[in-house]
């Protein structure tokens, strides 16, 4: 993590607005910040079904999400951690600077409140602001009956589990090439640092400074008392194999993407050499941020 200390107004030339407005508190929201943009003379680019809704003149600049992670330097993304994961993996190839406003509950990914988001981001756009680099999992699936292969990224987290609720499953994990565990439970998570305080924490997974190197792997509700979270360094090759014929599982990436397992696939779960780029304020404290999402008791002296 550094911080970076550049009194420039246009250190950031070229801004994407991104998100998935639902309701009219957001809609106001996003031409609040467009406006506020414009006035400032950053060139600001806005996807077409935002700008249809805002009702905007047509002779600004409109782009599809894609392009927007193309051409801009900094991507500013309203909306909950759900939208923060659907548009960083859609970007992620572009290697831009994201930072997010918090329309949505606890908001992990999401820095800036939306109530008082644009004195923050104006200090951000001077240059006052810290940048963080995380790791993403990329995920292999070899389909041993079609003889092809998928091919997935995964931010917080990936999930093994079956298609029907409470149906317990059977595999096995390897690490490196070497059996690790055999495991009978709902299922598996696999998570990154980032996504240690998502659904692995629900689990009973451990929470992970998000800069830490490594990778977090939960058993869900597993059929034995001795089973416990493991973490192992990043740079490990995780392999799933199922020993059951006719498996009815799936596997998840961000509780947004699902893929079925079927007989004789195997799964390969690796850190990518892909990054993300978040943008914090100066004032970020992961600490700070876990007390106030989280609730944790404040200090007594």
């Amino acid at each position: 993590m550094s911080i970076k200390n550049k009194k420039n107004s246009f250190l950031f030339k070229k801004i994407g607005i991104v998100g998935n407005p639902r309701n009219f508190q957001g809609l106001k929201l996003y031409k609040i910040l467009f406006n506020w943009l414009n006035n400032q003379n950053y060139k600001v680019f806005i996807e077409e079904k935002i700008k249809k809704k805002l009702n905007l003149n047509s002779n600004i600049f409109v782009k599809d999400l894609i392009t927007i992670g193309k051409i801009v330097d900094l991507i500013i993304i309203i909306g909950g951690n759900g939208s923060m994961l659907r548009i960083a993996r859609t970007i992620i190839n572009y290697q831009k600077k994201i930072i997010g406003i918090n329309q949505g509950n606890l908001g992990f990914l999401t820095d800036l409140s939306s109530k008082n988001f644009l004195h923050f981001l104006d200090q951000i756009l001077q240059g006052n602001f810290f940048e963080e680099k995380r790791f993403v999992l990329e995920i292999k699936i070899n389909k041993l009956n079609k003889k092809n292969f998928l091919n997935f990224i995964a931010i917080n987290e990936v999930i093994l589990h079956s298609s029907k609720i409470a149906n317990m499953i059977d595999f096995e994990v390897f690490i490196n090439n070497k059996f690790a565990f055999s495991q009978r439970s709902d299922g598996l998570i696999i998570s990154t640092p980032t996504g240690s305080t998502a659904y692995s924490l629900s689990a009973g997974g451990p929470i992970v400074i998000p800069n830490s190197d490594v990778i977090i792997l939960t058993a869900m509700f597993p059929h034995t008392l001795s089973s416990r979270p493991i973490v192992i360094n990043s740079n490990s090759i995780i392999n799933l194999k199922f020993k059951e014929k006719c498996i009815n599982y799936q596997i998840m990436f961000d509780s947004q993407i699902v893929s079925s397992i079927e007989e004789g696939d195997e799964i390969f779960i690796k850190k990518s050499n892909k990054k993300l780029y978040f943008i914090h304020p100066y004032y970020y404290d992961y600490f700070n941020f876990l007390r106030m999402k989280l609730g944790w008791l404040k200090r007594y002296i």
